[in-house]
């Protein structure tokens, strides 16, 4: 079975179609947000979103996913109305390179909701301080089809590493990685999410783990995948007992089809907007959402033109 065939079995089979608030998509009048895996942010944040849709009058239904790259083909496909996906997924997916070989899928963003921290984690006592260190280690890099995932294998590449044979890689999630580092079958892990993850957050308050620094990595990352990677810092106090590490962030989109209606993919942004403060209270990465970030979109991915109605509206209140 191919990606997108394990992508359609991941989310409901909700049909697309153009629609209002007032008819929603769907043969049962429910939406879907295709969110990402247990322990991520994707996941709690995406189900606040879901929870104050429903809340508003327009049904809507979480899913669980693999994150990134399958919840764009979800959308694509009609599968999902709603995506979140790290951006350096959605230039590959609307370019149509790497993991979506070739097919340039029809997706627009409603904007920028935060950014992602890269995380390499690994415990004090394995005496790894960089990637290169990763050698010959037992490395789980992300569950599959997952924005991690593309981010670790880049990782690796910049560094030196060949990810097929330089380590034995494995294919999980945040938590299943979390609970495999404590029990010693895996040296370390790669993951991509806001901060706090609450999986890391767990890990780090039973065992002294460490974060690898990666902004050494940021300018091979540049020159090869473009500018969608930038340097940021994990700050101390962000994680239990560990210590503040330079890092690289990528900022996280929600996306949708280019056909949605413009007038449902506004009143959509209109909702997250209004009711920010409670999403912020499902998660802090809420707090970052505001009208001047959400409206930067990394090149080529653009702007859906119901997402431009609104920030032009908000703009002139």
């Amino acid at each position: 079975m191919g990606r997108r065939g394990l992508a359609a079995l991941i989310g409901c089979a909700f049909l697309l179609s153009s629609c209002s608030l007032e008819d929603p998509p769907g043969g049962d009048g429910r939406m879907s947000i295709a969110t990402g895996g247990s322990g991520g942010v994707y996941q709690v944040y995406g189900g606040g979103v879901a929870e104050m849709f429903s809340a508003n009058g327009h049904p809507t239904t979480a899913e669980t996913t693999s994150a990134s790259v399958d919840n764009l083909f979800l959308v694509a496909d009609g599968d999902s109305e709603v995506a979140f996906s790290l951006a350096d997924t959605a230039i590959d997916a609307v370019e149509g390179r790497d993991s979506f070989d070739g097919e340039k899928l029809p997706l627009r963003a409603l904007g920028t909701l935060y950014s992602n921290f890269t995380h390499v984690v690994a415990l004090k006592s394995s005496g790894i301080t960089k990637i290169e260190d990763l050698k010959g280690k037992k490395v789980s890099i992300g569950a599959p089809n997952s924005g991690t995932e593309v981010i670790g294998l880049r990782l690796l590449e910049v560094a030196g590493l060949n990810p097929d044979t330089d380590v034995t890689r494995r294919a999980l999630g945040v938590g299943e990685s979390a609970a495999a580092l404590r029990e010693g079958s895996i040296d370390a892990f790669v993951w991509s999410g806001g901060l706090p993850t609450g999986a890391i957050t767990d890990l780090a308050t039973t065992d002294e783990v460490v974060l690898l620094p990666l902004d050494a990595y940021l300018p091979k990352l540049n020159e090869q995948y473009g500018e969608a990677y930038v340097e940021a810092e994990v700050e101390e106090g962000e994680y239990p007992n560990v210590a503040p590490v330079k890092t690289i962030s990528v900022p996280n989109v929600l996306m949708v089809r280019e056909d949605m209606d413009p007038q449902l993919a506004h009143d959509l942004l209109k909702l997250m907007f209004d009711h920010k403060a409670e999403l912020a209270e499902v998660h802090p990465s809420a707090e970052k959402l505001t009208l001047e970030d959400a409206q930067k979109v990394v090149e080529p991915v653009e702007l859906h033109e119901g997402a431009q109605q609104y920030y032009q509206e908000a703009a002139t209140e």
